[in-house]
């Protein structure tokens, strides 16, 4: 029988960042794991990060975790998705080869102090006293801890559907997890069922790549981890996607199998994701669309397999393939694997508390999707946070918690523990409140701080970030007195039709413009005389921060307002063990929900359905006594 500190059951993105951390915080960390080559394993598409999953991927990078840096490593195409949106939704994405990424988190977590990997199927949790004690296999073989992480994926009874035939399995090629649910449901746990599904994979050669458009990476490619030499980036080549459509007769095909749906007849009971569709769910619920666009994604430079995003499915396989031959490029492809969906437990995300500790069960921790998230971001940031707690707990040190207001991974974790889920929860820009502060290109000067704290980012990477942020607000201060006369840019203005100015106005002030740009007002100041600009304008980084803050400075003055008007309903604590169902004075379904929910501050319990305005003034009254 061997002993751990901390046991992480599965070895996916949830497991990797819970092992990583946890192990680097200074515990023992065994990562029990059905199959160590699995590892990282990305199971659905060959890409990472995406519009709010890129801001993701940039946090835990800030926090110290290493998903970043794995992307960055094995990279195949970079893009920065919404450019011609604001700021606020620029979104860094990555096309990964599936098997290096798989291969590099394999070699990280094999050669790291105090992380030991165990190839061990669990099929049961051990706890005594309402506390997680360990853990024992199908092997009868006993692992002791002081706390578990728990990120199964999709793996909890797995079962795989391709029209009416049906295999058990947590993903192709592997088997599902059992006894795990049951265990738990043993314990008072509620569980629930999702799904989620995968498209097919085709023969590269069979593609007729000359008639499709061209998707290009950008040119000027960004990197993920904030510590990535960009001297030699990207360290891969760089391939292209391509672009093809569905059409009326492609959907009338997919149509003709809906009597051998497993979704459609009733085979699926999980509630699938509603921001993912399946292709058979696309044609269904958007009938009045006469196409849907398609992503031909390559899986590696080495790999003959190219992934169809975009085209989900469950459907039979011939009634796929008869589809794919109807659609431009692919009239010949050959299909290596047909898509399938994958259903499976997972246990609604109001039983566990913002540290992703469970409410239930003390040192038990769920991470990923078994909280009830959808894709490889979302469980990272759980994993990562769910490993510091856990080796917080274990040494005696405070809870972390992100603010809503700090990070995408606080609105996800809060959202997830405060609203619960029935469905696949995937992060979108649009779920945070102050997203214009939130951006992926200031995540390391916001939360590199406590990646520092916890041990995760080095002490002179800090010092970096925090003279870059020095930079950036003495450049912004320094700006806000710089002036620019009239005779040295109303051309400029006249050339662009804006209005032209009288005599001077501030570089801050001019920044303001739609159509002007701070390089442009930088060539009509001499920045060569001034040490700080100077050093700014070689800093790409911190130059794109100092024009964003300048250009938006009033909305960001205003969401930050709204922090502080909030902030007392944030910082109001409420202690866990309250009793709500005594609260006679709160309303009935005031006292169920707050009851289940269990939340830390005013602030989270004003954000629950269901409690009334009426009921936080209640609570406020009672918590002043």
């Amino acid at each position: 029988m061997s002993h751990f500190d901390i046991i992480v059951i599965g070895g996916g993105h949830a497991g990797l960042e819970a092992a990583v951390s946890s192990a680097k915080m200074g515990c023992s960390v065994g990562l029990l794991t059905m199959d160590e080559h699995a590892i990282g394993r990305m199971s659905c598409n060959p890409a990472i990060g995406g519009t709010a999953k890129g801001h993701l991927v940039r946090e835990i990078d800030a926090l110290g975790g290493v998903m970043g840096k794995i992307a960055d490593n094995t990279g195949i195409q970079f893009r920065m998705l919404n450019k011609s949106k604001g700021p606020a939704v620029w979104s860094p994405r990555c096309q990964s080869d599936r098997k290096l990424y798989s291969e590099e988190a394999y070699n990280l977590v094999n050669g790291l102090k105090n992380l030991s990997i165990v190839k061990a199927n669990v099929n049961k949790l051990l706890v005594e006293d309402k506390k997680v004690v360990g853990v024992s296999t199908a092997d009868n073989i006993t692992y002791t801890c002081d706390a578990l992480i728990l990120s199964s994926g999709t793996f909890l009874n797995g079962k795989m559907h391709t029209g009416l035939t049906t295999t058990i399995g947590g993903r192709f090629g592997e088997q599902p997890a059992t006894g795990i649910t049951q265990s738990l449901i043993e314990l008072g746990f509620e569980s629930g069922r999702l799904k989620t599904g995968t498209p097919p994979r085709l023969q590269k050669d069979s593609i007729n790549f000359d008639i499709l458009e061209e998707q290009p990476g950008d040119e000027n490619p960004q990197p993920f981890s904030f510590e990535t030499d960009l001297t030699h980036f990207p360290f891969l080549p760089q391939k292209c996607c391509h672009i093809t459509y569905t059409d009326k007769k492609v959907h009338k095909i997919l149509e003709k199998g809906f009597k051998q749906s497993p979704m459609f007849m009733g085979r699926i009971k999980g509630v699938g994701p509603r921001y993912c569709p399946s292709i058979e769910d696309k044609i269904v619920r958007f009938s009045d669309k006469d196409k849907h666009q398609l992503f031909l994604e390559p899986e590696g430079l080495d790999s003959d397999e190219i992934y169809v995003n975009g085209f989900s499915s469950s459907l039979p396989a011939e009634v796929q393939l008869e589809a794919l031959h109807n659609i431009k490029g692919l009239e010949e492809c050959e299909m290596i694997r047909p898509g399938y969906a994958v259903e499976y437990d997972f246990f609604p995300p109001h039983q566990v508390d913002l540290t992703l500790e469970t409410k239930l069960i003390d040192g038990l921790y769920f991470a990923g999707q078994i909280n009830g998230t959808s894709g490889y971001e979302e469980a990272a940031a759980q994993g990562l946070i769910a490993g510091i707690n856990a080796a917080n707990k274990i040494q005696g040190k405070p809870d972390f918690i992100l603010k809503r207001s700090e990070a995408y991974i606080g609105v996800l974790i809060d959202d997830l523990v405060i609203k619960s889920t029935e469905e696949p929860y995937r992060m979108f820009t649009s779920r945070a409140e102050h997203r214009l502060l939130l951006r992926q290109d200031n995540a390391d000067i916001r939360l590199s701080k406590y990646g520092n704290k916890f041990n995760l980012v080095s002490a002179e990477k800090n010092k970096i970030i925090e003279y870059r942020e020095k930079l950036i607000n003495d450049s912004i201060k320094l700006l806000h007195k710089t002036k620019i006369h009239a005779r040295d840019i109303n051309n400029l203005l006249s050339e662009k039709k804006l209005p032209l100015i009288d005599s001077t106005e501030t570089v801050a002030k001019l920044s303001k413009r739609q159509d002007l740009n701070l390089k442009e007002l930088f060539t009509l100041i001499n920045t060569r005389e001034n040490e700080l600009l100077n050093i700014l304008t070689n800093d790409r980084t911190a130059f794109g921060q100092v024009e964003i803050a300048l250009k938006y400075e009033g909305y960001i003055k205003r969401q930050y307002d709204l922090i502080s008007k909030f902030e007392k309903y944030e910082s109001a604590e409420i202690p866990l063990n309250l009793n709500y169902l005594t609260l006679k004075a709160l309303s009935a379904e005031g006292r169920e929900k707050l009851n289940k929910v269990k939340p830390r501050s005013i602030g989270q319990a004003s954000r629950i359905s269901g409690v009334t305005p009426s009921d936080i003034s209640i609570l406020l009254v009672y918590l002043k006594k």
